[in-house]
């Protein structure tokens, strides 16, 4: 498999997983092959309804100008194209 293809199984992978949750703005954040292990380490982010201001003045008032973003990191093997795991990939604020 290549980047391209393993970007594209991690995405699809995130959407369906995450249905349930309403994800939007989804979007690669990077990506890694481990050769070692013949894995793909594909980070994915995308905000969910409740990451957004829960009102004009929350907003204006500058506590979240921007919906808050979730991370995922999907493992995939490169030889069968199977998901291994779906961690978070918590960041420094």
């Amino acid at each position: 498999m290549n980047v391209k293809e393993a970007v594209k199984l991690a995405k699809e992978h995130a959407i369906d997983l995450f249905a349930e949750e309403s994800v939007k703005n989804l979007g690669l954040e990077e990506v890694y092959f481990d050769e070692g292990a013949n894995t793909w380490s594909v980070t994915i982010g995308f905000s969910r309804p409740w990451d957004e201001p829960r009102s004009s003045f929350a907003a204006l008032a500058g506590q979240m100008l921007y919906p808050k973003r979730s991370y995922k990191v999907i493992l995939i093997s490169d030889g069968n194209a199977k998901v291994i795991s779906v961690k978070n990939r918590e960041v420094e604020t």
